[in-house]
């Protein structure tokens, strides 16, 4: 059975949900009418839509009409939940927008035009509440004409020719044959030339029937493909605590049991996971099926780190939302509570409402969330309430600004402490207002490998990058790759997420930022005697508004204007109407503060000061790292860009000029002499003693080169041992389906020389566990996957590294090491032999309770220092 999918939009308190229960009640779906003033509807079912009369979360429904499967998804109405209404339309087939008769085209019924047009979703208009007296049709459809289309037309009273003129082809055979089959009328409507309208009464019935008869004439399955593909447009989690991905199957068909790969954390990385159930759900009621076909829409269980938006199998990812909270609220958990569990529990309210950015906020050490409006507070506070027992408040709001550029620059970041390196160039330039963030690659892979530009990928997706004016997130802005440099020995992948971070903050220094405020577009109605005020207080307000258009006593005046100065003017308007003035207000998008330098002031942002964004490199000097300011980066970097066709920078204390002259100006070399390199040194470690075994910068010079060269001779000889004992021991090697899991930090601080070079750099501490776990992957010849905590680092979404023969796994913002691992054995330990290296004894417990070995630190520790010493003894030299 062919499927459809059909959602319904509308103005809060249009009737939208009356109009789906008497769609299902009509269809037969359901045998009892229910009502939204009697709290018994069928798709209302959480008790604060029911006690509120309002829609708050998308349902889903189904219903057959002519041997047609019809899936019908009810979305919220109020504006405070317009997200989760627009991540719906990813998935329609057909939207029904309803009208209220006595209300006319509201604000947001603009604004879900719009979106409706983004999403390019085939219309069809109900207008409702016909029932109620004074109403005119032909009022109506001339605002209907004039405010959204002239492609609007009465179905009751429509002829031939007024639809033919709609499409230049269909005219043509109009005046060959005089008349337009039903199939002609179906085409149009899909391409969004026609928008059939109708007219009646949800509450009362009135013009159901004739309106699902055009419906289902009208109407017509998708053509898909036969390779699966899915758009997931929703998380949930049922009462068990299930995790649901809500999904449309736009290609194939998906059966239990099957594997899904998706992209988790960015487009670079892909996670493959097997559905343990589909359900297709109608009202709060489902039915388990084992097989779903393209056009059908479905909820799976099995899939972890789905997110709202993404494309699964040959479907993409959706473009960026247009809706989003403009509002930043702080949360405040109750006394005692430990903050880090909390704000971990508040992550499963994210993915299923991925625009609270629910985030910690390091420097003033609080939880905060970005929301719509106070309604989506009360809803949030009520479900944190019900779901995990806390009993939070929220702080005052405030408002989410943004931050963009006007020109084109390129940006610089340079990753280089001892034994470390990267380098990452990126060419920053200003995007369309709305556009978001876009990144590229525009970088030979002669020059830097396509694994390390997938890196860079990765870690520019990754994270909030935010702006230096405010500290807030940037957008309207595409962000290329142009150029980068790697180590053979030294670089590894936290060296470029350094370098790449640095890159986007130097760019930003250089480049002329601009602050944004978000604004909404307002429609003010109110009596002709109080325009003179309105205008005078929109001019305060900042806003910019039409002529006032006027209808009998009442005036309508339309316009734009911050969030800040309008979003409390409704109790204004009250106020001086005598309760006969109406505000609407819709959010446009972002434009450029009206009070940019009073914000910024207010803010007191400083970028130098943001030691978790820094704007300067880190350089390397004499066997030691130097940091260098970001408008000194330009002089040190170590990649000179060729050629970057017809792109205009900035560099930094230089005029603008294309990089094509760039490669035809001489570029100074930098050099020092023998006073300038001891202030380097003395700035990096102080005083030089003369006392010691050399007395200069050149003897230390020589000296660290030396003892680079008996590394590397020594790391040559290490790979001749492992080779020569791999050789003699190769048939008694584990096979491949051995796994050795080793939680990083766990045995950096069990282990004590790991734990003293901790204590002095982090870094090295790690770099050097790693290449020892390399060491040992090679005599041991199993797959060693070594963890790391990364759940503090904010906005992080992990990593999956190859470090030569190992795998490196930073983990993502709120998992821990521990998490990871219990999660990698649960997969893989019934059917590999799985060993986890950990002192940590709950994870011991566990471990065991999934079937997989444990070896201590300790006994990893004495197991590596006997293999060197079995090495040396019986193979060194042989």
């Amino acid at each position: 059975m062919k499927n459809i999918c059909v959602g319904i939009v509308a103005h809060v308190d249009s009737g939208k949900t009356t109009l789906s229960e008497n769609i299902l009640y009509t269809t037969g779906s359901i045998r009892n009418l229910g009502r939204v003033d009697h709290k018994n509807t069928f798709l209302d079912t959480y008790s604060l839509e029911r006690e509120r009369g309002i829609t708050i979360f998308s349902k889903q429904a189904q219903f057959v009409m002519d041997g047609v499967s019809y899936t019908l998804l009810d979305t919220p109405g109020h504006v405070d939940f317009s997200a989760e209404m627009e991540r719906t339309l990813q998935v329609l087939d057909y939207g029904i927008l309803i009208v209220s008769g006595a209300d006319g085209i509201q604000g947001h019924t603009l604004t879900l035009w719009k979106l409706l047009l983004r999403y390019n979703i085939p219309t069809f208009i109900f207008v409702n509440k016909m029932d109620q007296q004074g109403l005119s049709k032909e009022k109506i459809m001339e605002d209907l004409q004039g405010g959204l289309s002239s492609g609007c037309l009465d179905m009751d009273n429509v002829d031939y020719e007024d639809i033919a003129v709609l499409d230049e082809n269909l005219m043509e055979r109009f005046l060959e044959s005089g008349t337009i089959d039903d199939k002609d009328i179906a085409h149009i409507i899909k391409e969004r030339k026609l928008f059939p309208c109708y007219f009646g009464s949800a509450l009362k019935g009135i013009g159901i029937e004739e309106f699902l008869g055009d419906f289902r004439k009208y109407t017509a399955a998708g053509n898909y493909g036969d390779e699966f593909a899915a758009r997931v447009f929703k998380i949930t989690r049922d009462n068990q605590g299930n995790r649901l991905t809500h999904m449309k199957i736009t290609g194939g068909s998906l059966k239990v049991k099957d594997y899904i790969t998706y992209e988790t954390a960015d487009e670079n990385q892909n996670n493959k996971e097997k559905v343990d159930q589909i359900r297709v759900y109608s009202g709060d009621k489902f039915t388990s099926v084992n097989r779903v076909e393209a056009g059908e829409v479905c909820a799976v269980t099995g899939l972890t780190m789905t997110a709202a938006g993404a494309g699964l199998g040959a479907e993409k990812e959706a473009s960026v939302p247009y809706l989003e909270p403009v509002l930043n609220y702080r949360i405040i958990p109750p006394a005692g509570i430990d903050v880090h569990n909390m704000l971990l529990k508040l992550r499963q309210l994210q993915e299923e409402e991925p625009q609270l950015n629910i985030r910690w906020d390091e420097e003033l050490s609080e939880i905060h969330a970005n929301v719509m409006g106070e309604i989506e507070i009360e809803i949030l506070k009520n479900l944190i309430s019900e779901r995990f027992g806390l009993q939070v408040e929220f702080g005052s709001g405030n408002i989410v600004y943004k931050e963009s550029i006007k020109d084109k620059v390129i940006g610089v970041g340079h990753y280089e402490p001892l034994r470390h390196y990267a380098e990452v160039q990126l060419l920053l330039e200003p995007g369309e207002a709305g556009s978001g963030l876009k990144f590229d690659v525009d970088c030979s892979e002669d020059k830097l490998s396509k694994n390390w530009q997938r890196l860079i990928l990765t870690h520019l997706y990754e994270k909030e990058h935010r702006g230096v004016l405010t500290g807030s997130a940037i957008t309207d802005m595409k962000i290329t790759l142009v150029a980068g440099k790697a180590h053979l020995k030294h670089t590894e992948g936290g060296d470029f997420r350094q370098a790449t971070y640095r890159a986007v903050r130097q760019g930003l220094r250089k480049a002329e930022s601009i602050l944004l405020e978000p604004v909404y577009e307002f429609r003010l109605e109110l009596p002709s005697t109080a325009v003179g005020r309105a205008l005078s207080d929109i001019q305060r307000m900042c806003g910019k508004n039409n002529l006032p258009d006027m209808e009998g006593d009442m005036a309508i005046i339309t316009g734009v204007a911050p969030v800040a100065t309008m979003r409390e003017y409704q109790s204004e308007v009250n106020a001086y109407t005598g309760g006969r003035g109406k505000l609407f207000l819709n959010f446009k998008g972002y434009e450029p503060c009206h009070n940019a330098d009073e914000i910024i002031e207010e803010k007191g942002y400083n970028p130098e000061a943001d030691i978790n964004n820094p704007t300067g490199s880190v350089f390397c000097a004499h066997g030691a790292g130097f940091v260098v300011d970001w408008n000194e980066v330009d002089n040190y970097k170590h990649i000179q860009l060729d050629n970057v066709e017809g792109h205009i920078v900035r560099q930094s204390g230089e005029e603008e000029y294309s990089i094509e002259e760039k490669s035809n100006k001489k570029v100074p070399e930098i050099t020092y002499n023998d006073k300038e390199l001891e202030a380097i040194f003395e700035r990096t470690y102080g005083p030089i003693d003369r006392n010691k075994d050399f007395n200069n910068l050149q003897e230390y010079d020589r000296l660290e080169r030396e003892r680079e060269r008996l590394r590397e001779e020594n790391a040559k000889l290490d790979e001749k041992i492992r080779q020569r004992y791999i050789e003699k021991n190769k048939k008694t090697l584990p096979s491949k389906d051995k796994y050795l899991l080793v939680d990083g930090y766990n045995i950096i601080f069990a282990w004590n020389e790991l734990k003293e070079l901790a204590k002095l750099n982090l870094d090295s501490a790690r770099m050097k566990l790693m290449d020892i776990m390399c060491n040992y992957q090679g005599y041991k010849g199993m797959t060693l996957i070594l963890v790391f905590d990364a759940y503090k680092v904010q906005g992080g979404r992990g990593s999956v590294q190859k470090y030569n023969n190992i795998h490196v796994i930073y983990t993502k913002e709120a998992e821990t090491a521990d998490q990871y691992i219990e999660k990698a054995v649960h997969k893989l330990g019934k059917k590999n032999d799985v060993t986890v290296a950990t002192s940590d004894a709950l994870e011991q417990m566990i471990i065991w309770g999934e079937g997989a070995r444990r070896m201590s630190a300790r006994e990893l520790e004495m197991e590596i220092l006997n293999i060197s010493k079995d090495m040396e003894e019986n193979y060194l030299g042989k």
